[in-house]
């Protein structure tokens, strides 16, 4: 009994270390999409709370880009969904590398870190958006 007891307990430490990273990045999600509204395809971008049913939150540009704030259980870390494109074809001549080619970069977070850590989460994935090749559209304002 004592072996599942500390599985609960470390379970509830990742939830209530994401319920705090939560109160703090939902406000800075909400107020990014507000900014993005414009820039992107029609019924994005999408803020979603799931803490509690699945254990995550974040937001989505489209489909390609997102930056999610999850948990396994025990710790809590940040996954950033953008597109790879091929933008490096001198650079690179001898790797193989295909043009918006999915990427996901998973990094540990914590409510420990400053507010400029977390707005820098989601200043890389708002980098690679306003970057995306022959989309011009969607950067200016």
């Amino acid at each position: 009994m004592t072996g599942s007891t500390k599985v609960e307990t470390s379970e509830s430490a990742g939830l209530e270390e994401l319920k705090a990273l939560r109160a703090r990045m939902l406000p800075m999600f909400e107020a990014v999409a507000q900014e993005y509204a414009s820039r992107v395809e029609p019924g994005y971008p999408i803020v979603f709370d799931s803490v509690e049913e699945g254990g995550y939150f974040g937001i989505h540009l489209d489909p390609g880009y997102g930056l999610y704030i999850m948990t396994d259980g025990e710790s809590v870390f940040a996954q950033i969904n953008i597109i790879g494109w091929r933008t490096d074809v001198r650079s690179s001549a001898s790797k193989e590398k295909f043009a918006a080619l999915p990427f996901e970069g998973v990094r540990p977070v914590s409510s420990r870190m400053s507010d400029n850590q977390l707005r820098n989460l989601i200043a890389e994935l708002l980098s690679y958006w306003n970057t995306q090749p022959l989309l011009m559209n969607q950067t200016d304002s």
